[in-house]
């Protein structure tokens, strides 16, 4: 069994308890069920943004922690102030050290937020929305084409976008008309191993009118050039920023380099 499938395995186990524990009913009571979201494909396509989903994580299975200490709202704050276009916020417990109230307490900015989890089941979208979420993650590495409709379908119907994450040429086939934004992953979530040339090569095969997104392994001002000059208008990064004592501050350092490269 690799890393995905524990992880998978772990989160079906974690999911049926939080159904137990929080039912649909409360979820749609809450304040944050009730927002209006912030959407990410037109922060995306702003040209007057980075463009940088900026990432607040602490640990991870591949790298163990990162960043044990940071603070969640000073963190996505310095983001947020410094040019994100929009957050990304892991609330996966087990396995990368996130929770449901790091994301509520991201909330404060207003900036799309995505909740960077492994979602399986319709309950996670309403789960999501409750907790201020304007986008969730789809990985397609863990499911199957129609399940990836189902749950795309589900999720735009309660006002949520998604964003459709794929590794390989495989996974092509998970791209549907409720996917518009798709990112993909440099790095294999079976193995972890990074191949920062993987976005580049699926990129054409894409459906033109496609929302494109490169996630992990992106650490130079240079790729993120590269990237844009093949049609990509969201960079995905987490690891670079968090693992500075200070992301806040290594965030505002990459985007001043980044609007100097540009000028």
């Amino acid at each position: 069994m690799n890393i995905l499938d524990t992880i998978i395995a772990a989160k079906r186990i974690e999911v049926a308890g939080r159904k137990l524990q929080l039912p649909v009913s409360l979820l749609e009571k809450s304040a944050g069920f009730k927002r209006q979201k912030i959407s990410l494909e037109q922060f995306l396509l702003d040209d007057n943004r980075t463009g940088i989903i900026a990432e607040f994580k602490r640990r991870s299975p591949s790298k163990g922690i990162i960043n044990a200490n940071a603070d969640v709202v000073e963190v996505t704050r310095a983001y947020a102030e410094n040019g994100a276009s929009a957050l990304s916020v892991l609330t996966d417990e087990l396995f990368f050290g996130g929770s449901t109230a790091d994301l509520e307490a991201a909330r404060i900015n207003q900036i799309p937020i995505l909740r960077k989890d492994f979602i399986i089941d319709e309950y996670q979208l309403v789960e999501a929305k409750s907790m201020g979420a304007d986008v969730i993650l789809l990985i397609a590495a863990c499911l199957s084409p129609g399940e990836v409709k189902f749950l795309a379908r589900a999720a735009t119907d309660l006002g949520l976008e998604v964003l459709l994450e794929l590794h390989d040429n495989d996974e092509l086939g998970h791209v549907n008309e409720f996917t518009p934004i798709v990112g993909i992953n440099n790095r294999n979530l079976k193995t972890f191993t990074v191949d920062i040339d993987r976005s580049l090569s699926m990129a054409s095969l894409l459906p033109a009118n496609t929302v494109k997104v490169a996630e992990s392994g992106i650490d130079k001002v240079d790729n993120i050039k590269l990237f844009r000059e093949n049609g990509f208008r969201g960079f995905l990064m987490g690891e670079f920023f968090m693992k500075s004592p200070d992301p806040g501050e290594a965030f505002r350092h990459f985007v001043h380099q980044l609007k100097t490269a540009s000028l």
